[in-house]
């Protein structure tokens, strides 16, 4: 009972975040003309984006395939896939994606595999995602310098790109610090984690096509953006694309949100915004993304009503899932890990 008030409180405080940033942003803006934008989009262009997003889930799956087989657990793709798909679905339902993230590692219990590697997997996965976008907005630093005037926002992404370089450093390389400063169960966790992950990226025979689609995948995001941009008008090159979405992706990847939303308007319109993008074009297109991701979201949900594990589960658990196995699983992963 605590357990689903701290889930309805939490989801509540999630929806409000959402519902006044939205409120916030479209304060200033001219509502008809964003309305314009809506519903005179580019039905091509529009479908474009939708089919980029889409094949995103077959380079999503590739990925998530690769870093299993590391793990020593044998996923059959189109198994995967339909793990992925519902797991979007889930995303769009619960508080936040991490919710879809549960899900994920719930199905692949139901499938024998066991926690430790659902975890690692999952967590895994979701790392390497986040070192792509470092890696782009490292890379992307040098031209938003030489194309935006506006020193506090570069202070600002700069300051993000270096945060999660910083961050991304110190996990990989924990263990070189003293062991008893990394002896205490919560952090040695962090630091097998860390351990893991660069295995993945450094020594794993894989490491190319990890690191190749962590990049594709938030470049496929650009270009659906890029897209959505052009199929309302807006005039926003395929370059400062590659620049500026990286940042609102990341941004909208924080948990603080229903599912990003409110967050990666915010983020999409000061981003966009620095390419001289105007507010309401800038908000179509995060609008636009939004209404992409959930159409895909909907076509996981099919596939979760035609899923056999349907009538084994339930809310509390995924709840469960959420709460407790991360915990346990990195905290037994070197029993069962054979990765240095």
């Amino acid at each position: 009972m605590q357990s689903r008030f701290k889930q309805t409180a939490l989801f509540s405080v999630k929806l409000l975040l959402s519902i006044a940033v939205l409120a916030y942003i479209a304060r200033g803006l001219d509502l008809g003309r964003l309305r314009t934008h809506l519903v005179s989009v580019d039905p091509f262009l529009f479908v474009l984006a939708l089919a980029l997003i889409f094949f995103q889930t077959f380079v999503l799956n590739g990925r998530w395939e690769l870093i299993m087989r590391a793990l020593g657990v044998s996923l059959d793709w189109f198994a995967g896939w339909r793990i992925l798909m519902i797991s979007l679905w889930f995303n769009q339902v619960l508080p936040s994606s991490v919710g879809g993230d549960a899900v994920r590692m719930w199905l692949l219990r139901q499938r024998g595999v066991q926690w430790p590697e659902a975890v690692k997997g999952v967590a895994a996965d979701r790392f390497t995602a986040l070192i792509g976008l470092v890696v782009l907005m490292v890379a992307g630093l040098p031209f938003l310098m030489s194309r935006v005037s506006d020193q506090a926002a570069i202070l600002a992404i700069g300051g993000l790109t270096l945060a999660g370089v910083a961050g991304t450093v110190v996990l990989l390389t924990l263990d070189r610090l003293p062991k008893r400063l990394i002896a205490p169960p919560a952090i040695a966790s962090f630091v097998r984690f860390g351990t893991l992950v660069r295995f993945l990226l450094v020594q794993s025979a894989c490491r190319g096509l990890l690191l190749g689609s962590a990049l594709l995948i938030h470049l496929v995001t650009a270009a659906a953006c890029y897209a959505l941009a052009r199929g309302v008008g807006a005039q926003l090159s395929v370059l400062d694309a590659g620049i500026l979405i990286p940042p609102v992706v990341l941004l909208t990847a924080v948990p603080i949100s229903i599912s990003g939303w409110g967050v990666r308007e915010g983020a999409m319109v000061a981003c966009l915004g620095l390419a001289g993008v105007p507010s309401e074009e800038a908000l179509s297109v995060s609008l636009l993304l939004g209404a992409v991701s959930v159409i895909i979201g909907l076509a996981g949900g099919v596939i979760w009503l035609a899923s056999p594990e349907r009538g084994s589960y339930s809310a509390d658990k995924a709840a469960k899932a959420a709460e407790q196995s991360p915990n346990y699983g990195l905290a037994k992963a070197e029993e069962v890990s054979s990765h240095p």
